[in-house]
């Protein structure tokens, strides 16, 4: 592979791989821009443990440069994604606010370990699936934070003091998730290799129940296509 030191090489980026459908899509979509790829996934402790191995299998797939990075869960409290004596609630679309399923400042988190791959790589540009539209109500997938984590990306590294900021980029922000879907298909996304649940099985089934499914589910019907993972 040819190194991101030399200029006639795509320039490097660092993709936030979770394993679900929207990181799967984000990869594709810079993998289609023909950046070097480089793969970031976190164990923080969270339930939905098999997106660990599903982000490892589609990092493969690309052929990307991944890593996996342990974060104390100890950070994470009041998360029904980590303490096991929360219980994962059903989907409920007259719900309103942030949900139990928050997990406090992961985005924030995920994307200042991102950064630091980043610089340290001389990458151009950091990847993150954030969503708008259907976002369920997390703080950190809004436009008003990814543009202040921006601002904070060129203030606070050598990189942005030298007036070449690493980009963070949004492709999905303000997509719903049938156009998602739609564009992850086009690209020859595998999303049998994704995991979306929050609450799996303990060899990964999804549970059907949660939001995370619902929205999956939705978007699927609404992209015209079957889900893979329910055939």
């Amino acid at each position: 592979m040819q190194s991101i030191q030399d200029p006639a090489a795509p320039s490097g980026a660092v993709i936030l791989l979770s394993g679900g459908l929207d990181s799967a899509t984000v990869l594709a979509m810079a993998h289609a821009q023909q950046y070097q790829l480089h793969t970031i996934a976190f164990d923080y402790g969270q339930r939905h443990r098999i997106e660990l191995e599903r982000s490892r299998r589609i990092a493969g797939k690309y052929n990307c440069d991944h890593r996996e990075l342990r974060i104390d869960p100890g950070l994470f409290l009041g998360t029904a994604l980590v303490d096991p004596k929360l219980n994962v609630p059903d989907y409920d679309p007259s719900s309103t606010g942030i949900p139990i399923t928050y997990v406090p400042a992961r985005n924030a988190l995920f994307l200042a370990h991102a950064l630091s791959l980043a610089e340290s790589l001389q990458a151009a540009a950091i990847f993150i699936g954030v969503n708008a539209l259907d976002y369920s109500g997390y703080p950190d997938c809004r436009p008003e934070f990814i543009t202040a984590f921006q601002a904070m990306a060129r203030l606070g590294t050598r990189t942005g003091l030298a007036e070449k900021a690493i980009r963070i980029e949004t492709p999905l922000i303000q997509m719903s998730k049938a156009e998602i879907i739609r564009t992850g298909a086009a690209l020859g996304v595998d999303y049998g290799l994704t995991s979306s649940c929050y609450n799996p099985d303990l060899v990964g089934r999804p549970c059907q129940k949660c939001a995370s499914c619902a929205l999956r589910a939705k978007g699927f019907a609404e992209a015209g296509l079957l889900d893979p993972l329910m055939s």
